[in-house]
């Protein structure tokens, strides 16, 4: 068995890499990371430098990482910012550093892609020596594994990888018939106030367009890049981490798993788009990645990103409706607190132990977070 790294998935065949990749989760597909290099997201100039592990045996791929070089924490959703900090008070540099992780999505999921008969438990340990081995040899402060399946984060922390705790807050579907059904599920108060704001989108003049698949256009993907853009220079002063060719790519290559739902204005002859967001899904789940708009309106942003989400993970009976990292505004409508998983291996030993208490400390504080989040879920106290 041989461990190797390669710098651009651009090396490796589409079908060497998909055939690895488990049922049809999105984010970790050869199309999906390819768009990102291509487009210029994922360079060592954007400081997301590809470095993606590659086991090798008897000439065969059989597993990978998706991997990469970072000069920042820049687009993780996993914050190590004071880290960081902490390292250069005293002398030490935290950059570079190696991240197994998808660019710019907070979605937990597959991170180690085992051909079938291979088992973790013969490759992980060589893994993750050969990570620590590369992490010296390259000078960087070490590795770290970013929302990955339960499994692989205890494993990984078996093999001395810090483990940390978080929390995201998911939608998931109890077999409701509709979104009345949905509303149904909750107490009085809760469900007046959501079917107050579905309203006064409606009074507003709003309706919806969804398109998936070859309904999506390349001029759709122009005017869905200049709403992504003008909301995030509204919001932070940049255009975002994501280029306009980066979304035509993704539209060419994935845009079976792709679901945009636009807001438009019903008495407006020429249906212009206002406002809109961008959902990739699989057969079980529905992502709601990218949002932007052109103008503000009261809870647009709600019902575009979040009630049409449910609205059509209801109708294509998708067991699970993940509305991104963050966001304590989605518990009142009915997304329940989930945990999500990192693991961290840092080189010096200094360190390492005084991460490995912050990250027990930090525990105990989610664990406590997400049992108060539970209790202000807006479904009836039967449920």
């Amino acid at each position: 068995m041989q461990i190797r790294f390669t710098s651009s998935i651009l090396s490796l065949e589409p079908a060497a890499w998909n055939a690895l990749c488990p049922a049809d989760y999105p984010f970790i597909r050869h199309e999906f990371l390819a768009a990102l290099e291509l487009s210029g997201c994922t360079t060592g100039q954007s400081g997301w430098q590809p470095y993606h592990l590659l086991v090798e045996a008897a000439g065969q791929l059989i597993a990978v990482m998706p991997g990469y070089i970072k000069h920042h924490s820049y687009g993780e959703y996993v914050f190590d910012w004071a880290w960081a900090d902490a390292y250069r008070r005293h002398g030490l540099d935290y950059y570079p550093k190696w991240i197994c992780a998808i660019p710019f999505s907070p979605c937990y999921g597959p991170r180690l892609l085992m051909a079938q008969g291979v088992a973790m438990a013969d490759i992980l340990p060589q893994i993750s020596a050969a990570l620590g081995r590369e992490s010296l040899a390259q000078g960087w402060s070490g590795w770290h594994c970013l929302f990955p399946d339960k499994t692989l984060s205890d494993c990984l922390h078996q093999q001395g990888a810090l483990q940390r705790l978080g929390c995201q807050f998911h939608w998931e579907n109890r077999g409701y018939r509709d979104f009345a059904d949905f509303a149904a599920s909750m107490n009085s108060r809760k469900r007046k106030n959501i079917l107050k704001e579905r309203r006064q989108v409606s009074e507003q003049g709003f309706t919806f367009v969804v398109k998936t698949g070859r309904q999506l256009e390349p001029e759709d993907w122009q005017t869905f890049y200049a709403l992504y853009r003008t909301t995030y220079l509204k919001r932070s002063g940049h255009k975002g981490y994501l280029s306009a060719d980066f979304f035509q790519l993704l539209g060419a290559t994935m845009g079976d798993q792709l679901v945009m739902i636009c807001a438009v204005k019903a008495d407006d002859p020429a249906q212009a788009i206002i406002a809109a967001s961008l959902f990739v899904r699989d057969s079980q789940c529905l992502y709601g990645r990218y949002w932007g708009c052109f103008e503000e309106y009261q809870f647009l942003h709600f019902e575009t990103c979040y009630y049409q989400g449910i609205d059509y993970a209801i109708a294509q009976q998708l067991a699970r409706f993940d509305g991104g990292a963050q966001g304590e505004h989605k518990i009142p409508r009915g997304f329940a607190p989930r945990f999500t998983y990192s693991n961290h291996w840092v080189a010096e030993p200094g360190f390492r132990a005084a991460i490995a208490q912050f990250l027990q400390q930090e525990a105990a504080g989610i664990t406590q977070y997400a049992a108060e989040a539970a209790t202000l879920l807006p479904f009836k106290q039967a449920d």
